[in-house]
């Protein structure tokens, strides 16, 4: 998979649509109803960790990976991307 590639607009909501899927386990967990959004976060990342002690994969490498394939595919935007549900009067 090229990870240099700039990523479309749908692209993008595709992959948001896919990571908020990944979270819905623990947002509608007992848990996740009692957590806001960035505690959930850092939750799934935690766990993430531990998965990847578990299989003896290096978390730092593949966040790192993961970090450079977001700029590549994100260039900086001039000014900021708002979510259609919070942008004013919606």
């Amino acid at each position: 998979m090229g990870g240099n590639v700039s990523m479309t607009a749908d692209g993008h909501d595709a992959a948001v649509r896919r990571a908020n899927a990944a979270l819905e386990t623990y947002t509608l967990s007992g848990e996740g109803w009692r957590h806001g959004p960035s505690e959930t976060l850092r939750q799934v990342l935690a766990d993430l960790m531990r998965w990847c002690a578990d299989t003896q994969r290096d978390f730092d490498a593949a966040l790192d990976e993961a970090r450079a394939r977001y700029a590549t595919q994100n260039p900086p935007l001039t000014e900021p991307r708002t979510h259609p549900r919070s942008r004013p009067g919606s």
